[in-house]
């Protein structure tokens, strides 16, 4: 951060500069990282006095956060203009007029100084509070010039434990706006503040109802242009215990994400209202460059992740032999399988994974994310530490879930139907496949290698790290099959891994939290939207849910193989795959993912365009930022192979059948 005297901040404003910059001796801050007509500004959040006047100053630390708005700087860190005071109110309020911003001697019925401040060390405070609003009045006249109208967003907090009545979590002062001309944006702002959601707090948003919006922010403002609009804006102290000071960290992450939703939306549209643009998104009032900070991060965070890959170490290195001996000695002893030993040391990563600066990123959604993600990469070193052991089964379960009583319903309805006709009559080996899949590669412009493998319990399976198509050595394919495949495992996940490699922030190569439900999902939804999806592939995903259940209920891998083999007549091969695949590692949950995945991509495809969703390894959980981030410019818009709006396959049963899904 830069340090800047008033004069050297106004040249570069003039400029227009991008930078941020510490002004005025440190008395306030000033963050621009674009010109855009939206600024922030946290007047009160700062306890700074200088030390000629700590001599002084009688007022315990405890007393003077209590009256200060501590943390307002944070609930306005995602925007690209920022103004943030860092001079304590009790030397100087930037809410009130110059002449009136030092307080004598006393200040809320306290005592604050032992003797009145010197007319010398007034005029000090006078030129810093006149400084900062030469600041912001070249900060507007700039946006005003580009932009005809700006929005101020003047963000403050309030004690509410001495209030005996309900108080609104925002109030919005509208004292000074002129509500014949903004109330609509007052409105607009208020709606989107009672949208934000806070953990175990009820949230409600009002105007006018505790603080009528009287503050000199607001006064001067109005009293220098005419085509600004300030939002003078109350947050309870919900986020800290207000006498301690001490912060809630989960409420203040929440309110964050949902104060830039708020104020972004609100934003947008002020500037479809009254700017130059009739067509503005929230991402557009938002800063298009990534931070050096996320940077940082994502960089740090790839190092260290980038071999953390499930089904490296999840599939058994004996599978053939357990195989083979499962099947000759009548099915009646358990597979003794073995797995690769893990090359990380689970300590480390935790400790490692924890220390990095996600507290840097300042932009409340991103930071969200990273979070997201860190904490999966923790419950997946857990489960891949337990392979092997009984332990496994719960960190399953608690990575991936376990199927709801929909999933089931859902996955018997499924095995219902009557079957469809036999197979092909001459299948395809895996090398005519592995023949068919590389020229279909070559058709999409995808540079991948395609390999036989006999260490995966798959028909076929990306690895992601080498970028690289495995399929099954035993695998037989049907026509109608392979072609499904090429679309799941090509046009789905080698394209998200592919994509993921090309992004500018790595994580999406690492995997989003849900990225399994949600790939699996899209990868059967395209072979929905190829017009390869068969009623026998859904029965297949609808026993992978089975045999979730049933390996939760029996925990014994040959009572989960004969109840497949005898409740739905399976083919012994078949049988034995499907119990391996719940089996391995200890008691695996993630098939069945697949189902209830393919069921909410659908869905969400009915709504609008998911596109995005192949941006790299996303989750659904995330997803809305994911869709900000490409609309920002952050992250490369990805281009699909195929068609992924919905539309009907033109098969009625199939469709029938995928709509009946609950």
């Amino acid at each position: 951060m830069l340090t800047l005297s008033e004069k050297e901040c106004i040249r570069r404003i003039k400029k227009r500069e991008c930078f941020h910059a510490s002004v005025a001796d440190g008395a306030f801050t000033v963050k621009i990282d674009e010109y855009a007509p939206i600024i922030c500004a946290a007047i009160h959040n700062g306890h700074r006095l200088r030390s000629e006047l700590q001599k002084t100053f009688l007022l315990t630390r405890q007393e003077r956060f209590f009256e200060e708005d501590p943390f307002t700087d944070e609930l306005i860190s995602s925007f690209p203009i920022q103004l943030i005071g860092n001079d304590s109110r009790f030397e100087y309020d930037l809410n009130r007029a110059k002449t009136l911003s030092t307080y004598f001697k006393t200040a809320w019925n306290k005592q604050v100084w032992q003797k009145p401040l010197s007319p010398k060390q007034r005029h000090i405070s006078h030129q810093k509070h006149q400084s900062f609003y030469n600041v912001l009045e070249t900060i507007i006249e700039a946006i005003e010039i580009e932009f005809n109208n700006a929005i101020v967003f003047d963000i403050h907090s309030y004690n509410y434990r001495r209030i005996e009545k309900d108080t609104p979590t925002f109030n919005i002062g509208s004292g000074q706006i002129d509500v014949e001309r903004w109330g609509k944006v007052v409105g607009h702002f208020e709606k989107q503040l009672n949208q934000i959601e806070l953990p175990n707090l009820e949230v409600r948003a009002a105007t006018d109802e505790v603080f009528h919006g009287r503050g000199y922010l607001i006064t001067h403002v109005n009293s220098h242009f005419d085509n600004t609009l300030v939002l003078p804006t109350e947050v309870k102290k919900v986020f800290m215990d207000e006498t301690s000071g001490d912060v809630y960290p989960l409420v203040l992450e929440e309110l964050k994400a949902g104060f830039k939703d708020a104020i972004s939306e609100t934003a947008a549209y002020f500037m479809r209202r009254y700017g130059k643009k009739k067509r503005v998104r929230k991402a557009d009032v938002l800063s298009s460059s990534i931070g050096k900070e996320v940077i940082n991060l994502d960089k740090q965070l790839f190092t260290l992740a980038r071999h953390v890959e499930t089904l490296n170490f999840i599939n058994p290195v004996n599978l053939v032999a357990e195989r083979n001996k499962f099947l000759k000695r009548n099915s009646y002893l358990a597979p003794a399988f073995k797995y690769k030993q893990l090359d990380i040391n689970p300590y480390d990563f935790r400790e490692q994974l924890y220390k990095l600066p996600v507290d840097d990123v300042s932009d409340a959604s991103i930071g969200q994310l990273y979070r997201h993600v860190i904490d999966n990469l923790a419950n997946k070193i857990d489960l891949l530490t337990s392979i092997g052991t009984e332990d496994f089964v719960y960190n399953s379960l608690k990575y991936y879930g376990e199927p709801s009583q929909a999933d089931i319903a859902n996955a018997r309805f499924l095995l219902h139907l009557n079957p469809e006709d036999a197979a092909d009559a001459q299948p395809l080996t895996a090398d005519r496949a592995i023949e068919y899949f590389r020229q279909q590669a070559s058709d999409w412009g995808l540079k991948c290698r395609i390999e036989k493998s006999s260490k995966i319990v798959a028909k076929a399976m990306v690895n992601n790290e080498k970028a690289q198509l495995l399929i099954n050595k035993d695998a037989m394919f049907s026509k109608q099959e392979i072609h499904a495949f090429a679309y799941h495992e090509l046009g789905i996940h080698m394209l998200t891994t592919i994509n993921a490699k090309q992004q500018p922030l790595r994580v999406f190569g690492l995997g989003l939290p849900g990225n399994t439900y949600a790939q699996e999902g899209l990868a059967l939804y395209s072979e929905y939207c190829s017009g390869s999806l068969t009623i026998d592939r859904l029965q297949t995903i609808a026993l992978r849910v089975i045999a979730v259940k049933y390996m939760l209920e029996h925990g014994d891998f040959v009572k989960t193989y004969h109840a497949l083999l005898n409740d739905y007549d399976l083919e012994k091969d078949k049988a034995f795959t499907l119990t391996t695949r719940v089996y391995r590692g200890g008691g695996f949950t993630k098939d069945y993912l697949y189902l209830k995945g393919f069921r909410d991509v659908m869905g969400l495809a009915k709504l609008g365009s998911i596109d995005n969703l192949l941006v790299g390894k996303t989750g659904l959980l995330d997803f809305a930022v994911t869709n900000e981030l490409v609309e920002r410019g952050m992250i490369n818009k990805p281009e699909p192979l195929f068609e992924l709006n919905y539309q009907e396959s033109g098969n009625p049963i199939l469709d029938f059948i995928v709509n009946s899904l609950k």
